[in-house]
């Protein structure tokens, strides 16, 4: 009796996609949106700190990322391009936000709004409430860091980038991103420690 493979096909890289793109596959455009949506999201999100802010900001840089991908020119991945078109596109939607409404009375209450996706718990309800505490004093602390070490520390961590290519995101040397990296781990140590001191 013959065996049959049942081996699925290796997914094609993201440079075949703009390839199959360019040549007018519409669905190509899909995936890569698709394969990259999830961690596009986590870096709007750690920006922003909202759920329906960094679902904006995604939904932007997206559409920007596809009027202007003639401007894409392979000089990095297509992941790290995309990562720098959507972080502008947070960044600019939190600057804009805070010019509109200095104090957001919405955010008093928690609006039924979602966590990052990053963190999701289902063990222990203890151990659930313990991440949600972290991650709200985590928010809390990279607010406070300047926005050049806020954005080189989320596309480090929640961007799962490497120093080159945050390098390259950010068009800075792998220097300035250690340097940023540095001094954010240090002020982010220190807000967190005083944060938790000073809760009941």
């Amino acid at each position: 009796m013959a065996v049959v493979s049942t081996t699925a096909p290796p997914e094609p890289s993201d440079e075949m996609l703009l390839q199959r793109y360019s040549r007018g596959d519409q669905s190509a455009i899909d995936e890569l949106f698709r394969r990259h949506r999830a961690l596009a999201y986590r870096v709007a999100y750690r920006l922003l700190g909202r759920e329906a802010d960094a679902l904006d900001a995604v939904q932007e840089g997206f559409i920007k990322a596809l009027t202007h991908l003639d401007g894409f020119q392979g000089r990095s991945s297509f992941k790290t391009w995309l990562l720098r078109v959507v972080s502008n596109a947070a960044l600019d939607l939190g600057r804009g936000r805070s010019r509109r409404e200095a104090v957001n009375l919405d955010s008093a209450g928690n609006n039924g709004e979602v966590d990052s996706p990053q963190l999701v718990v289902n063990q222990d309800p203890a151990l659930g409430l313990e991440q949600a505490e972290l991650r709200h004093y985590l928010n809390e602390a990279l607010k406070t860091l300047p926005e050049a070490q806020r954005r080189t520390f989320v596309l480090y961590v929640d961007g799962g980038m490497n120093y080159r290519e945050v390098a390259e995101t950010l068009g800075i040397s792998i220097g300035t991103v250690m340097s940023r990296l540095f001094y954010a781990r240090q002020k982010l140590r220190a807000c967190l420690s005083r944060l938790m001191k000073s809760e009941p």
